[in-house]
């Protein structure tokens, strides 16, 4: 099953390809029809009003009310087809810009010149997207190197990939197929192979497919595995019993907002993370010591998705109520307590 080479206009094939069909389609017409009335009326009036003579013509109106209700209706229909068109367009924008809760994640990284993908369950793939048709899928996206942009023409959606920082993508494909993935931001010499393809498979082809998986385990798994290689748990709790630690507890903290030293707040979400990984320093939570070393330059954009996962996959114990602790995430433990493990140089490149 692969994707067809050329087509004039690509598949429909997500939730949102209706939306933005019709869109589109009001565009180009509005813009045909004033395109053509414009030009018949250029011809007319050329041809009707052309000087015959050296006589001056009269104006259309010598009171100025016909030309000021002219002017008034030339600037009123353009000013509310406009307004149409932006209020349009920003429904769609919203709605693709907001996934619901409960959408499955995968996550993308760009990299010249290929896409990797990791799903939360363990399988990986470059240059291919395995999903289920009928669900909701949200894409956490970086890039390893420049700017890229993920696009799909069948779920006519699309969206920058940046290098150190997580944007998202969601849709819902409702057609069983292959489609094709694009880069679509100049990316260097090899951009025009930056290619990949979306497979849409039935649910239980999907399952079948991910029952294959990696051999690895969870992307959840694998972080736990890294956060202990790193000795991340000698300074940040990771259960609801063990409240004593030098850092916040990690247990059901994502998804919270959490008090900061410098008096803001922040949510505890992907980029957040992220950020306390490779820049601990910059926003530390209230209560706690600027003891952690950085990880920049020791951290591959893999490992650091794995990392989030296990601190999404943390929550309190059988249900039990969070201990109050103002917690951000702070995955890194103080550089001298990885006994285990040495520096933490020595343990990010075990």
């Amino acid at each position: 099953m692969e994707p067809r080479s050329f087509q004039l206009f690509p598949e429909a094939a997500s939730n949102f390809a209706g939306q933005v069909d019709g869109l589109y389609a009001f565009l180009v017409l509005t813009s045909a029809f004033f395109s053509l009335i414009i030009a018949f009326f250029t011809v007319f009036f050329a041809i009707k009003y052309r000087r015959k003579d050296n006589t001056i013509p009269t104006p259309i109106d010598e009171h100025g009310i016909g030309g000021m209700i002219l002017e008034i209706t030339w600037s009123v229909i353009p000013l509310g087809l406009s307004m149409v068109m932006f209020g349009w367009g920003a429904v769609i924008f919203f709605t693709e810009s907001r996934p619901p809760a409960d959408a499955m994640n995968v996550y993308v990284t760009g990299k010249q010149w290929m896409w990797k993908i990791q799903h939360q369950e363990g399988a990986r793939e470059i240059n291919e997207l395995h999903i289920p048709v009928d669900r909701d899928i949200r894409l956490t996206m970086t890039s390893e190197d420049v700017i890229h942009d993920f696009f799909v023409p069948a779920f006519r959606t699309k969206s920058d990939v940046l290098p150190g920082k997580y944007t998202t993508e969601w849709f819902r494909p409702t057609k069983i197929g292959a489609y094709h993935i694009f880069c679509a931001e100049y990316c260097g010499t090899k951009h025009s192979g930056m290619i990949g393809v979306v497979y849409v498979m039935s649910q239980a082809d999907y399952n079948d497919w991910l029952a294959k998986g990696s051999g690895e385990g969870s992307m959840a798994e694998q972080g736990q595995a890294l956060f202990n290689q790193l000795g991340c748990g000698n300074c940040h709790p990771s259960t609801v019993q063990r409240t004593n630690g030098r850092a916040p507890n990690l247990a059901g903290i994502y998804g919270t907002t959490v008090d900061l030293k410098d008096g803001s707040r922040v949510k505890v979400d992907e980029a957040y993370i992220r950020e306390s990984v490779l820049n601990p320093e910059g926003r530390i939570v209230a209560g706690y010591d600027n003891i952690m070393p950085t990880f920049k330059g020791l951290m591959t954009e893999d490992g650091l998705l794995k990392l989030v996962e296990y601190v999404k996959s943390l929550g309190p114990a059988n249900g039990a109520p969070m201990p109050a602790v103002p917690g951000t995430v702070d995955l890194n433990p103080k550089q001298t307590q990885l006994k285990a493990g040495g520096t933490a140089a020595q343990a990010g490149k075990k």
